[in-house]
């Protein structure tokens, strides 16, 4: 059972998740895109790969079939499902290596299909990336190509799909009224919800028992009725697994009360700052924020007794109040181990690790690179060359885990060096090649490296 600091360490979390992991521009973007019907385009903002192709399943399974998977993916709202997938505390990225159905089709000569979505493996999980795709019970080189249990969203369609959304207040709990925090339940089970949610499961896949069992984490587990008869039944330890080894499994979407409603209850979030969707399902309207990056300012810097100004001129940051002939004085005498100005100090020290770096660290975590060039921009200026240290470190992972994430859509994997030098797998962000190589390589030259890296991350 959680513990109540631990419980408002892991809000703390999804309050920082919400923050950054679907911006604003992407919900209106792939909005804006989904209403005209675009659903292809909106999937391309909200960095969904496509891999389902109707015309071959029109031509494999038929064109009923084909019409109910392309009247379904007119409905995804992909920014949304990005929303509700599940995360990994404390980073709060999507849980890799996973396949979770979205919907599943019937067939009369078989076992159903799926519309499933995958995330890639921790490896190539570096920015954030899923894939639509389109299963039928055969194998394929995701690691784990099969839909699932326990992480489904077919029969939680209000998660992804815009003409359902309206039912997440009820199903989520939400209108239950906030339990009382002296009960031994914790307060992010959704256990007014379990005998419900499993008699949906149990329909849904023909079950003829009243039972589920409910994954509460580490060696916990729960068994349910569906008919809510007799006490809720725990068990904890690896010999009680066997008993409940043939049941079904409550999805994870139905066994926990979504972190929007935690956070709400807890005043960490305003309904502003909800996707749109969610908000509007829940009757919690407001201005919707916006997660705008910080534009242009003056640093000011105390500089040999004086208060001095640094801003940008023409995309770099510059000491105002310092004559160019003497900033380049000051240059030569850093070349030859001087201590330079207080005002070139600390220009130095942004181009290093700036006190943005947190904000741009998110940004790149959560895949949104075109933000996190915006905010080294806004800091740094549009003519920034980069100097080694923390951020050119975070940009460099950066590029490198998109390059692992084209290995796996390619089929291609990455080959450890040997002992020892595992951190120069792609995406690792230690160690690597391209640091080695910036390094070595003479200061202009390193410069212009720097310049190409800023470009190649969008």
């Amino acid at each position: 059972m959680r513990s109540p600091v631990n419980e408002g360490s892991r809000l703390f979390y999804w309050q920082r998740i919400r923050e950054y992991a679907v911006p604003p521009p992407m919900i209106e973007k792939a909005t804006a895109r989904r209403l005209v019907g675009d659903w292809a385009a909106a999937c391309s903002v909200a960095r969904v790969d496509v891999d389902v192709d109707l015309p071959a399943m029109r031509r494999t399974h038929g064109t009923e079939l084909a019409a109910q998977v392309r009247q379904d993916l007119r409905h995804l709202a992909p920014d949304l499902l990005r929303w509700h997938l599940p995360r990994v505390l404390p980073d709060g990225l999507l849980r890799p290596g996973l396949t979770l159905s979205l919907a599943r089709y019937p067939r009369a000569d078989g076992p159903p299909t799926h519309l499933v979505l995958r995330t890639p493996p921790a490896w190539a999980a570096a920015g954030q990336r899923m894939i639509l795709a389109w299963w039928d019970g055969g194998t394929d080189r995701h690691p784990h190509p099969h839909p699932d249990p326990r992480y489904r969203l077919d029969l939680h369609r209000h998660l992804w799909d815009a003409r359902r959304t309206a039912e997440l207040a009820e199903r989520s709990g939400f209108a239950i009224a906030h339990r009382d925090k002296s009960t031994d339940v914790p307060q992010d089970w959704a256990v007014e919800r379990w005998a419900a949610e499993a008699a949906i499961l149990l329909q849904a896949d023909s079950v003829a028992d009243d039972a589920v069992v409910v994954r509460l984490g580490w060696r916990r587990q729960a068994i349910v009725r569906a008919s809510g008869t007799g006490p809720l039944e725990l068990t904890g330890t690896i010999p009680d697994r066997p008993a409940t080894a043939n049941l079904p499994v409550l999805p994870d979407a139905a066994t926990w009360i979504p972190p929007d409603i935690q956070l709400l209850r807890a005043g960490l979030i305003s309904p502003g700052a909800l996707h749109p969707l969610v908000a509007e399902a829940l009757g919690v309207g407001g201005p919707r924020g916006r997660h705008e990056v910080a534009g242009q300012r003056t640093r000011i810097v105390e500089c040999r007794g004086a208060l001095h100004r640094l801003e940008l001129v023409d995309g770099v940051l510059t000491a105002l109040d310092h004559a160019p002939d003497e900033i380049r004085r000051e240059e030569l005498l850093a070349t030859l181990t001087g201590t330079p100005l207080p005002c070139l100090q600390v220009i130095d020290q942004l181009y290093r690790s700036p006190t943005e770096l947190s904000d741009i660290r998110a940004r790149l975590d959560h895949g949104d690179s075109e933000a996190a060039l915006s905010a080294v921009e806004a800091v740094l200026g549009h003519e920034a060359v980069l100097r080694s240290g923390a951020l050119q470190d975070e940009l460099v992972a950066a590029v490198e885990g998109r390059i692992a994430y084209g290995l796996f859509r390619a089929g291609l994997s990455p080959v450890p060096r040997g002992p020892g030098q595992g951190d120069d797998l792609p995406g690792s962000g230690r160690s690597s090649r391209a640091q080695r190589v910036a390094q070595a390589t003479p200061y202009k030259q390193r410069d212009r490296y720097s310049r190409r890296l800023l470009t190649s991350t969008h």
